[in-house]
């Protein structure tokens, strides 16, 4: 006899609450479904329907001209950038933007830009008009340093999810094109964005050159990106990504999920609430972890090796982002999940003891299934995305 729905979810709260990110989602029936019904094309060849409905879908939602489909967020960044700097220019990013530290050196090994990071110098993870004014600096002779664009980060993930508003962005990419540099948005989160804000995702593109969203990030697709801008710049993109060697064949298969996923945007909401839920529990058990403005949650912590540890085998599972522990909520996790996190992880100097217990509550039991890494050894790796 097959377990019921509620059983199989009851069954899960005694397993590992994955935490680490919200790319760690799995696609919901329906998406299945669509996926399996996808009506699909040679997209090398002569184009894909389902993945062309999805770039023209996504262009018109980031009031972009064209779209293309790319397997990874990384990739999609990477396409735009290599549009957009010849070999040599330098180009600015917030501190701890993903396309400096998060991307493997791309930025300059592929598309041969000269990373310069910006101070936060407009809180978590924004910038200020005037600090793009000052290090774009002015014309000078043949061998100045030539800076030509700017790329910002709609939510800034390693400052915690943090927003920038439509003012803000909007007066920061006018001072860059003002300062004749293009501008480039690293949206990965920008679905989270808008949903806090409560605007179109539109809004937060005003200024914007290129802008490349994910659709595997909280909304349950399981691989695809989408990076937007001109026609031209589409047309570029595609020979780019070839030479990437991103080019699909029947990528209607993926593309159906993405569609699903974009009438999923409206529910981000519910992460951002279990979010707060999460840090509001973990301070009032004394730890030291911030307001969240979206779905992720950074704690500071003493010893951060040690605290992963801790959490895995307490049966909560988390990474490291900035120097601090990174959870992030996302559409697998229910309330009953944050209040079983809550419990496993208890108090900061209550640990767990022989009998499994940690703040007078019963602790995770890891199971060699439940701890894919051994003897409850969690390695304090960046998180990434």
């Amino acid at each position: 006899m097959r377990p019921t729905s509620r059983s199989r979810r009851a069954s899960a709260k005694s397993g590992p609450i994955d935490l680490r990110s919200d790319t760690v989602t799995r696609p919901t029936k329906e998406m299945r479904a669509a996926m399996a019904a996808a009506e699909v094309g040679d997209d090398v060849l002569d184009g894909d329907p389902t993945m062309r409905e999805l770039e023209v879908r996504v262009a018109g939602v980031l009031g972009a001209a064209d779209a293309l489909w790319t397997p990874s967020g990384s990739m999609g960044n990477l396409i735009a950038l290599m549009a957009h700097l010849r070999r040599g220019d330098a180009f600015l990013a917030p501190t701890g933007a993903h396309v400096l530290d998060a991307e493997l050196g791309t930025a300059a090994w592929l598309a041969g830009g000269m990373p310069r990071p910006l101070p936060h110098d407009a809180g978590p993870g924004r910038v200020t008009p005037d600090a793009v004014r000052r290090a774009a600096g002015a014309p000078g002779p043949y061998f100045t340093l030539r800076t030509t664009l700017l790329c910002l980060e709609n939510t800034h993930n390693a400052a915690g999810g943090t927003i920038t508003a439509p003012e803000q962005h909007a007066a920061v990419a006018a001072a860059a094109r003002a300062a004749k540099l293009r501008v480039h948005l690293d949206g990965a989160r920008l679905w989270n964005a808008a949903a806090a804000l409560g605007v179109p995702p539109g809004a937060l593109t005003v200024g914007a050159d290129t802008v490349q969203v994910c659709l595997s990030k909280g909304l349950g697709a399981p691989v695809g990106s989408v990076v937007a801008g001109s026609a031209e710049f589409v047309e570029e993109a595609r020979r780019l990504r070839k030479m990437l060697g991103g080019g699909v064949r029947q990528g209607g298969v993926l593309a159906a999920a993405g569609l699903v996923a974009l009438d999923r945007v409206d529910r981000l909401v519910e992460d951002h609430r279990r979010a707060r839920t999460l840090a509001d529990g973990l301070r009032e058990r004394g730890w030291q972890a911030a307001i969240p403005q979206t779905n992720i949650v950074l704690i500071a912590v003493a010893d951060l090796d040690g605290t992963l540890r801790r959490f895995e085998e307490a049966g909560v599972r988390a990474v490291a982002m900035s120097g601090q522990v990174r959870l992030m909520t996302h559409c697998d996790v229910d309330d009953a999940d944050i209040t079983a996190a809550l419990d496993r992880i208890g108090s900061p100097g209550s640990g767990t003891g022989e009998d499994g217990r940690a703040d007078g509550r019963t602790a995770y039991a890891p199971t060699q299934r439940g701890l894919r890494t051994g003897a409850g050894r969690a390695p304090a790796r960046p998180g990434g995305r």
